[in-house]
């Protein structure tokens, strides 16, 4: 058996855990283990993923392990002590956006948080048959990759997830959705 050296992402993830604890926040009453959703600055640092509404409000985005289910876990936004789906939207734009859809059809952009207050878009940016890689977008044209990360620094991808042949995937309070956003395991390189 052979050990990984430990990554400057292993030991951020880490020490992000030990400083954040459990969150409990705004999904006290959520059944399932919560994961955190973040953004991977190229540099190591983990940059907050969030939903924000018209007022400027924020809402935690995060991923949700059911029932030990650990191949596919949702990704929702947390408002209002409400979970918010959060999907891709169809769009004929360049990038395709990534939305939470509250229960009126309202849509909330998701954006990743950088330290000095700059809101980085979360946009699907390229597919892969039936996966849309998730990325957030630096000013300068960057993408930073967006992972989950269990409070036991397990890391997981995050990825738009298609199951059929149509544009629209499935219509949510009235919203045309192009795929469904899911934590899933890393899939080895070739």
């Amino acid at each position: 058996m052979s050990l990984r050296p430990l990554t400057s992402l292993s030991i951020v993830a880490t020490a992000l855990f030990a400083v954040l604890g459990t969150f409990t926040a705004q999904a006290a009453d959520i059944k399932g283990t919560v994961w955190h959703i973040k953004a991977v600055h190229p540099e190591g640092r983990l940059l907050d993923v969030k939903a924000l509404d018209k007022a400027g409000n924020i809402y935690d985005v995060k991923a949700i392990e059911r029932d030990g289910n650990l191949h596919m876990m949702d990704v929702r936004a947390f408002m209002k002590g409400k979970e918010v789906p959060v999907k891709v939207l169809v769009s004929n734009d360049k990038y395709e956006p990534v939305k939470a859809i509250g229960e009126d059809g309202t849509t909330y952009d998701i954006k990743a948080l950088t330290p000095q207050k700059k809101r980085l878009d979360v946009k699907g940016i390229k597919r892969s048959d039936n996966i849309i890689h998730i990325k957030a977008i630096a000013a300068d044209g960057a993408f930073y990759g967006i992972k989950a990360f269990s409070s036991e620094g397990q890391l997981y991808d995050v990825k738009g997830v298609r199951m059929q042949e149509d544009k629209i995937e499935a219509t949510i309070n009235g919203v045309p959705v192009a795929a469904h956003i899911k934590a899933l395991p890393q899939a080895p390189e070739n």
